[in-house]
């Protein structure tokens, strides 16, 4: 692992990530549905940001990062397709600073990154902490929920082939990736595998990432590799606008049953998209 430089500066260039799911019928991520709850267009995955970040981290940290690393990312604006975005990064130890910004200084996601597995001062970490837990019966969307549900069993792969497709339109391609080491992006994407089962109780409504933390035990995690998960919620909040779920997904790698990585979501359920908030309760 590389000596990080403290206070250091690291700056990538903008680039401009593509919305790879403006077909999805009720999705956050579908010009049609975000527009009528307020926002410019279809959203851009906070997932897909967190790749741009990755040549910082292995810059400061070493490729070692795959291996033993954890980002922890809060979304403050949401982005649409093609739309110009720069990843920044303050190395610093025991943990840097990241921030992302479009063309006019708008600020799209503030987090914390570090070399090691867990960070309990981590951008996510200190935000669960603040967040007051959701009053009894204030909750519509996740009524069907509370803290500690758990699920197990789930299975999990990313083919190659589907890997292999998305590098085309990644920002930043790593050889790593090429040898079939999952980006941050996919990572998540092998922990959303999970969502069918973990909020299958969800009411009618419309989530998006409101953050995201990956926590990486035992790597790199790789494609065309058979994983199993277990997920438990952590909390349950709520705002005017949203109800959140916070919860962990714990990967295990499928044939020695070891936990390789974790990855905590923060997932915003929007009340004006819910017929529950349509109504008097």
């Amino acid at each position: 692992m590389t000596e990080t430089v403290q206070g250091k500066i690291i700056e990538g260039e903008f680039r401009s990530p593509h919305n790879g799911f403006q077909q999805a019928p009720g999705s956050i991520h579908n010009d049609e549905v975000a527009s009528k709850l307020g926002f410019k267009g279809g959203t851009v995955p906070g997932s897909v940001h967190m790749d741009q970040f990755a040549p910082l981290l292995v810059e400061t940290y070493g490729a070692d990062w795959f291996a033993r690393g954890n980002m922890s990312l809060h979304f403050t604006q949401a982005t649409v397709d093609r739309e110009e975005v720069k990843a920044v990064m303050e190395a610093a130890s025991p943990r840097s600073r990241l921030t992302m910004f479009n063309r006019e200084g708008v600020q799209v996601c503030i987090g914390t990154a570090s070399g090691e597995t867990r960070d309990a001062e981590s951008e996510m970490a200190r935000r669960m902490a603040t967040q007051a837990l959701a009053s009894p019966g204030a909750l519509r969307i996740l009524a069907g929920y509370k803290i500690g549900d758990t699920n197990t069993d789930i299975p999990m792969r990313i083919e190659l082939e589907a890997l292999e497709k998305s590098l085309g339109r990644i920002t930043e391609r790593l050889p790593l990736y090429d040898e079939g080491v999952l980006p941050p992006s996919h990572l998540v994407r092998l922990a959303h595998i999970s969502r069918p089962t973990v909020l299958a109780k969800v009411n009618q409504s419309v989530g998006l990432f409101g953050a995201l933390e990956i926590r990486i035990a035992d790597g790199p995690l790789r494609a065309g590799h058979d994983y199993v998960g277990r997920t438990t919620m952590l909390k349950l909040t709520e705002s005017p606008k949203t109800e959140n779920a916070w919860y962990d997904v714990d990967i295990a790698d499928a044939a020695t049953g070891k936990d390789v990585a974790t990855v905590t979501f923060m997932i915003r359920f929007m009340k004006a998209s819910s017929p529950l908030w349509a109504r008097p309760s």
